[in-house]
């Protein structure tokens, strides 16, 4: 009896330690997933201004290679939503690791309705936040891009720094761009020097409505999946 309770006792961190390992690894894996979906980016104002009404809660859309905050409230000329999610770029991670960034992806955006995806970046000279091919990107800054704890809020090589500009006076359309050097883009030839129209925004994920084809997909994906597992799907 006594040796049964000792062997129990002996037992008993190993159940443990197995239990918060399975744990550990559904988290894992669930964030995966959710970091995985793709998401419409919306923005608010850090500070409260006479904007605030007309910048909460706006779509970050994509035209001309570049992503714009649409404050607009009748528009007649419709831009493709952001609709992106984070992915690996090839070649940056040991990179990133090693300029002590704690963790942060590539970041994708579908483009067009057919779901081409572009990279997501950081112009180097003008920090205006662009999308483009890979060639397009790789030159730039591309990373690394992750989200705050709580999972919402778009970051940016750790942080978040984003600054919506109004580039033309009277534009309902204002550019998005990456304060990378925490000095108001005020480098010889950016923006921050011209007298433009500057606001601090947050980059808010939101998550998008999931339709049929949509969920027809993940299910395709998943059984794809375990056939290359080597499972049985049932």
């Amino acid at each position: 009896m006594v040796f049964g309770i000792l062997t129990a006792t002996a037992a008993c961190p190993a159940i443990i330690g197995t239990t918060e390992a399975i744990r550990h690894g559904q988290k894992k894996n669930n964030r995966e997933e959710h970091r995985g979906r793709k998401y419409h980016l919306t923005v608010s104002l850090l500070k409260r201004s006479r904007y605030s009404a007309q910048f909460d809660g706006s779509y970050i859309v994509l035209k001309h290679n570049k992503l714009y905050v649409d404050t607009r409230r009748d528009a007649r000329e419709q831009f493709f939503p952001a609709t992106a999610n984070y992915l690996p770029f090839p070649g940056k991670k040991e990179v990133w690791r090693k300029a002590g960034f704690a963790g942060g992806e590539g970041f994708v955006t579908m483009i067009n309705d057919q779901r081409f995806l572009n990279w997501v970046y950081v112009d180097k000279r003008t920090h205006e936040v662009k999308y483009g091919v890979r060639a397009e990107a790789e030159p730039q800054i591309v990373g690394p891009w992750d989200c705050t704890k709580m999972e919402r809020r778009l970051t940016f090589q750790g942080w978040e720094g984003f600054i919506a500009v109004q580039e033309e006076d009277g534009d309902d359309m204002w550019a998005l761009y990456f304060d990378v050097a925490d000095d108001g883009l005020t480098e010889e030839g950016q923006i921050g020097t011209q007298k433009k129209r500057m606001l601090e925004v947050e980059v808010w994920r939101k998550e998008m409505r999931r339709d049929y084809d949509d969920a027809l997909q993940e299910r395709t994906e998943r059984m794809e999946m375990r056939e290359e597992l080597g499972h049985t799907v049932e």
